[in-house]
């Protein structure tokens, strides 16, 4: 199977899977100590998972959960579920009890592999008279007919974070899924002799598209760990040989904020770390840079869009600071409220066309009729504008917008000035009701470690970047802001966290 730059790849997981087996080569390896994993070995296994599956009567494209943490056990579960046709239902371990048993009823999946150390998180939220529990390690493999699949099969049901209400199930097909890989390929020339490393769960999109999808579309490989750990990072770069990373902003922040550097090898051998998932403060790539002398590329992704959608080019190319970039593999454009084109610098909603995007959301055609204007584009809910070269510049959510007096206050506003700070760790902006102006603006920090700045310091800053009406009337200090799987902050969720830490 090779790689293609100008369209998508073609056939099924299956087909390759069989591909990388039969040319050969390491697919992952693992510094946290489990063996090596070649392509060749992950196709043996992942035949009998499925033959397994197969025989447990299981039919094509019905879910099979997996509720595992990053390892070696989790690659070869996934795979087996692919392999044989299945829709794989990646269950987020940390979405709460409530979160996770709504999705393993709403996916239907009458099986689950679970991880050892999941056993009683499963025995919790699953319903013993509808799903059975099966152990990664297995036993012999049945000799089976394996399920005819085809490009447009089932293959992927991620749900969403349900932060707007109940979490929607995001379906992908065979295709879709293997096009999210193919978008970061092409995106960052990734060849067989590159090697990412994964930090961030495979039960969220970037994760498993961009790193996993990644490594099997380009014929590279894939260092996994079990979780993100500032104090290992490099060391587990370097000990894997990796030539790139995926991360999220406020990892950046943590190792940029870390005592810890890499050795000389490891950055002559990083190409690139690659950032996703929400927006990174122009302040904290500069610093990050300068300081390791490794390019970040700022990306952006969606669960429905199989990860990514937009990216900024690899160096010597032109990365615009503050923009995740432009179109790579898929179509962009800025949308009115009428679904109409704007032109560049005109801002508006962000929509996406393209081989990456979701078939649907499982049993809601509604919310799959609203996702989709009517000529087929996905609508992201991103507020966002255009240059005239391409690039796209995120201004806001349309479900985040803070509308003090009338006015929309973009958060990613405030959270660049907060960030322009050197002891901000983490920041964010919200809205809290207000009788006087309809919201105010709010926002909590994390600051480093010995940090003497205040509150009203940090309101200073925003005053002097934004004026008095955007800037926060109450900035909190916390010790941790709440973040979902990938790392991303969760905007909705800090009011609740504030009133926790102030009834302390």
């Amino acid at each position: 199977m090779k790689l293609h730059r100008d369209h998508p790849p073609e056939g099924t997981v299956r087909d390759w899977l069989d591909g990388r087996a039969d040319a050969g080569g390491t697919g992952f390896v693992f510094p946290e100590g489990a063996s090596p994993l070649s392509w060749d070995s992950l196709r043996s296994r992942a035949r009998e998972i499925a033959a397994m599956l197969t025989s447990q009567g299981i039919a094509a494209e019905e879910s099979v959960a997996i509720m595992m943490p990053n390892g070696r056990p989790a690659i070869e579960c996934l795979f087996g579920v692919l392999y044989g046709g299945f829709r794989a239902t990646m269950i987020n371990l940390v979405a709460g009890d409530e979160a996770i048993s709504y999705a393993l009823s709403h996916s239907e999946a009458r099986f689950a592999f679970v991880g050892p150390e999941q056993e009683e998180l499963f025995s919790r939220t699953a319903d013993p008279a509808h799903i059975t529990a099966l152990s990664p390690d297995g036993g012999p493999s049945p000799d089976v007919p394996l399920h005819d699949i085809t490009p447009q099969s089932h293959a992927l049901l991620m749900y969403t974070s349900g932060t707007t209400g109940r979490p929607k199930g995001v379906v992908h097909t065979q295709c879709s899924l293997l096009a999210g890989g193919w978008t970061t390929a092409i995106a960052h020339a990734l060849t067989p002799e590159d090697r990412g490393l994964c930090v961030l769960p495979i039960y969220h999109i970037n994760g498993l598209c961009v790193t996993v999808m990644g490594a099997l579309v380009s014929g590279g490989s894939l260092a996994l760990v079990s979780r993100f750990s500032a104090s290992n990072f490099w060391a587990q770069a370097a000990q894997s040989e990796s030539t790139w990373f995926s991360v999220v902003p406020t990892i950046i922040s943590h190792l940029l904020h870390s005592e810890n550097d890499p050795d000389p090898d490891c950055i002559a051998r990083l190409r690139f770390g690659r950032s996703a998932s929400s927006a990174l403060a122009p302040e904290v790539q500069r610093a990050f840079e300068t300081r390791f002398g490794i390019p970040i590329v700022e990306t952006m992704g969606l669960t429905e869009t199989a990860a990514q959608i937009l990216s900024n080019p690899l160096p010597p190319g032109t990365r615009k600071i503050g923009s995740p970039g432009i179109g790579v593999g898929n179509e962009v454009a800025i949308f009115d409220s009428g679904f109409n084109k704007l032109p560049p610098g005109q801002e508006g909603e962000l929509v996406i066309r393209g081989p990456n995007v979701m078939l649907e959301y499982l049993k809601n055609p509604e919310a799959t009729a609203d996702s989709f204007t009517p000529d087929g584009w996905l609508r992201t809910g991103d507020l966002g504008r255009q240059d005239g070269d391409g690039y796209v510049f995120i201004t806001g959510r349309l479900k985040e917008l803070i509308i003090k007096g009338g006015e929309n206050i973009a958060p990613r506003e405030i959270d660049e000035a907060l960030y322009s700070h050197p002891d901000v760790i983490e920041a964010a902006a919200f809205g809290r009701p207000c009788a006087s102006y309809g919201e105010r603006v709010e926002a909590a920090v994390r600051l480093r470690s010995g940090s003497s700045i205040t509150p009203s310091d940090l309101i200073a800053i925003c005053e002097k970047r934004l004026g008095k009406f955007k800037s926060p009337d109450q900035v909190f200090l916390l010790d941790e802001l709440p973040k979902g799987p990938s790392g991303k902050i969760q905007r909705i969720k800090i009011p609740v966290e504030i009133d926790r830490h102030m009834r302390r």
